[in-house]
C-alpha cells in the first residue's frame, strides 16, 4: 500500500449490525481513520444460504464494494462469511489485504483451567470444515463443544433496534454451551459470530454459572491495524464515516442506531 492508503477508507463488512462490535475496537486503535461499514442486510441471515450460492454472492458483491470504495484493507466482521469465503476473497483480489474473523478458540485452549470449552456459533460456522481444522490445530487436548444457534443473531439485531430482548429465548439459545463433567465445568465460551456480544450482559445473566465469555473484537481490530502502514502525524480532513446497507432500505430504528456509532446510513 502507498502512502495513499491513509487517504483510503477501512470497510468493515458483516452480514447485519453484529460488525459494530469490531467497528467499535477499531476506532480506540485508529481514531484517525474513515470507516465505511457495509451490511450485507438484503441477505441476512447468511445461514440459510447453501455454502457454493453464498460464496458466489459474497465474490460478486466484493467485485463492486472494492471498485466503489477502494478501501485500504476490508475486515470481514463476519465469522460465518470468513470460514467460507476469506481464502477465495483473496485469491480472487490479491492485490488486497483482507482481515478475517473466526472463532477464537486458540486463545479458549491457552486459557482453561478445566478443558471444557463451548463455541458459541451460527449452524454455518459449526459446520465448516474450517472451525473443526482450528480444533485440530490448537485445542486437542481439549473437548470443544460446537454450539450452533438458530436465532441468537436475530435476537442480537432486534434487540439493537428496539433496546428490549426475551432473556428466555437467549437463556435457551446457550444453555447447550454448559457442560458438567464429574468436578469439571465449562468455564470458556467462544463467542463466534460478532452479533453475540451485544448480548453479552444478558448471557452472563442467565448462564447457569459464571464462565469467560471470549470476544475477539479488539483481537480483529488490532490485525487490521498491524496491516496499515504506520501514519506520521495527524490524517487530515475527510469524508464522514458511512453505512451502506445491500438493501438500500435501512429502516428508522437502524439508521437511529448507525448514528449512534458516528456513522451516516446510505
Amino acid at each position: 500500500m502507498s502512502d495513499r492508503s491513509s487517504h483510503r477508507p477501512i470497510l468493515m463488512f458483516d452480514s447485519g449490525v453484529g460488525g459494530l462490535t469490531v467497528l467499535r475496537e477499531a476506532r480506540v486503535l485508529m481514531p484517525d481513520r474513515r470507516f465505511v461499514y457495509v451490511a450485507d442486510d438484503k441477505a441476512f441471515p447468511y445461514g440459510a444460504w447453501e455454502e457454493p450460492t453464498l460464496q458466489a454472492h459474497i465474490l460478486d458483491l466484493f467485485a463492486k464494494l472494492l471498485d466503489r470504495f477502494q478501501p485500504a484493507i476490508s475486515v470481514i466482521a463476519c465469522n460465518t462469511a470468513s470460514t467460507l469465503v476469506i481464502d477465495a476473497l483473496r485469491e480472487t483480489f490479491p492485490g488486497h489485504p483482507f482481515v478475517g474473523t473466526v472463532p477464537a478458540i486458540k486463545p479458549a485452549a491457552e486459557r482453561t483451567r478445566s478443558g471444557l470449552v463451548s463455541v458459541l456459533a451460527t449452524p454455518g460456522t459449526v459446520k465448516r470444515q474450517y472451525t473443526r481444522d482450528l480444533i485440530g490445530k490448537w485445542a486437542q487436548k481439549c473437548h470443544v463443544r460446537l454450539v450452533g444457534s438458530n436465532n441468537l443473531a436475530g435476537l442480537a439485531e432486534a434487540y439493537m433496534r428496539e433496546g428490549f430482548v426475551d432473556e428466555e429465548a437467549v437463556r435457551a439459545e446457550i444453555t447447550p454451551c454448559f457442560v458438567q463433567h464429574d468436578d469439571l465445568r465449562t468455564d470458556i465460551v467462544v463467542l463466534a459470530c460478532t452479533h453475540y456480544p451485544f448480548l453479552a450482559n444478558r448471557m452472563r445473566k442467565t448462564a447457569p454459572w459464571p464462565v469467560d465469555w471470549i470476544d475477539p473484537a479488539e483481537a480483529i481490530a488490532r490485525r487490521a491495524l498491524s496491516l496499515l502502514p504506520a501514519v506520521d502525524g495527524p490524517l487530515p480532513q475527510s469524508e464522514p464515516d458511512i453505512a451502506v446497507f445491500t438493501s438500500g432500505k435501512p429502516d428508522f430504528a437502524i439508521s437511529r442506531l448507525m448514528q449512534g456509532f458516528g456513522l451516516s446510513a446510505r
